[in-house]
């Protein structure tokens, strides 16, 4: 087994998670602001077309996925250095799963360019499931800092 990293890196994951979480809530804000101007009455849509909310929309959407998939990769590359194994759990068994929930509601987006109803239905469930998710990611994770923490 290797040596223990660093105290500090077995944060970043549990830090850069925090902040995807918050991201993630940003880009939906933004895609149900980009609802708004397909959607709205023409008063409301002339208001929101300067906020380019569409495009901003995709820009986070791919940050997102980056730092996800990355993310995800990240902890558990940290664990199997800490621990010479990962800990197939809960945890882990539902990152990976919002892991492929967030790449198939990305890879629906040339479809939803082209207007398919049912993608973008799909794409808005997939991404609000995989948030859901995340909420309780965020309450497992904390139990897994506060172990590292009192084992330090």
């Amino acid at each position: 087994m290797l040596a223990v990293l660093p105290f500090s890196l077995n944060f970043v994951h549990p830090l850069m998670m925090l902040m995807l979480l918050a991201a993630g809530g940003y880009a939906m804000f933004l895609g149900i602001k980009a609802k708004k101007v397909r959607t709205g009455t023409p008063e409301q849509r002339k208001a929101l077309i300067p906020g380019k909310f569409a495009q901003r929309h995709y820009l986070w959407g791919s940050a997102v996925l980056a730092v996800m998939v990355f993310g995800t990769l990240g902890g558990m590359a940290v664990t199997y250095l800490n621990n010479g194994k990962l800990f197939v759990g809960p945890h882990l068994l539902v990152g990976l799963a919002m892991t492929g929930m967030i790449a198939a509601a990305a890879s629906l987006s040339p479809l939803m360019q082209q207007g398919n109803l049912i993608a973008r239905k799909a794409h808005v469930g997939l991404n609000m499931g995989m948030l859901t998710l995340f909420l309780w990611q965020a309450v497992s994770g904390f139990e897994i800092v506060n172990k590292i923490w009192t084992n330090r």
